[in-house]
């Protein structure tokens, strides 16, 4: 499929968004093969636009945008363009690539769930971890798998609990925001006011066995994927690592992260990793 000038236009838009808003994940994409990067630019940019929504526009009518997005994004893939240069880019990928409307729809309704329930029990917790990261995680998997979908049908699993892992790190890493800002608790049963080592710890090991098989899964991954998405794993392994040193009432107190030369040496060791098959 030739790309028009408005094609290559539209997808430096979803670039660009990307590398403004995550220079980690940036960074991450750019470790891929060349045929990757595009269509994974083109998903993490409307992602990104979803969550602002959600996550920023407060004094907005927050349902009514979502919705308005929603529209748009069925719109844009039915017809295979749009003059909102983020979801053209987003529907040349998914018609590219063939990503399954049902990951759109569940990491959509997850964006809603953000603006209807500020407190989770088990159900819900599971639905919105598999709509906002577990679908997103398939969505690129459909991308790296394009040409062997015995591949993806492999692979699914553990590309589900990578996103899993991701999100839940982002949950512990974001509880100042998340919790004490928006008045949201993902946990269920956790109350941040009182946020005790047994409830820091159960929450890790679970963290932890998705990250052990993930990592499984990442190894299964071809050349041209693997040492982006093994970069990703290593970066929210080690802040994941710093939460875990980390007392219960410190971590509700700050935002992690991981210094620029820290991040350096993971990129290191993910291309010495990779070149050596030490993945």
């Amino acid at each position: 499929m030739k790309l028009t000038l408005y094609d290559d236009i539209a997808l430096k838009c979803s670039r660009v968004v990307t590398t403004s808003y995550s220079t980690s994940f940036s960074l991450g994409i750019k470790m891929l093969a060349r045929r990757h990067r595009r269509a994974i630019f083109a998903i993490y940019g409307f992602v990104r636009l979803a969550d602002e929504i959600v996550d920023t526009f407060f004094d907005q009518r927050q349902k009514e945008m979502l919705d308005q997005f929603r529209h748009d994004t069925a719109a844009a893939i039915g017809n295979k363009i749009s003059v909102n240069p983020v979801l053209h880019s987003f529907q040349w990928a998914v018609n590219k690539y063939k990503i399954d409307q049902e990951y759109i729809d569940a990491f959509l309704l997850s964006m809603e769930m953000d603006l209807l329930h500020n407190n989770h029990d088990r159900h819900s917790y599971e639905k919105y971890i598999y709509g906002s990261a577990e679908a997103v995680g398939l969505m690129c998997l459909r991308v790296f798998c394009h040409d062997d979908p015995g591949r993806f049908d492999l692979l699914k699993e553990p590309a589900r609990k990578l996103g899993s892992a991701f999100q839940k790190v982002n949950f512990l890493r974001d509880i100042r925001s998340d919790y004490f800002e928006r008045g949201r608790i993902y946990f269920p049963g956790v109350d941040f006011n009182n946020f005790s080592e047994k409830d820091k710890n159960a929450i890790e090991q679970d963290i932890s066995s998705e990250f052990r098989e993930a990592l499984n899964g990442i190894r299964g991954l071809d050349p041209g994927s693997r040492r982006g998405v093994y970069l990703a794993y290593s970066y929210y392994l080690a802040l994941f690592s710093k939460i875990r040193k980390t007392k219960p009432e410190a971590v509700t107190g700050r935002r992690f992260r991981i210094s620029n030369g820290k991040k350096f040496l993971l990129l290191l060791k993910a291309i010495f990793y990779d070149l050596t098959g030490l993945i």
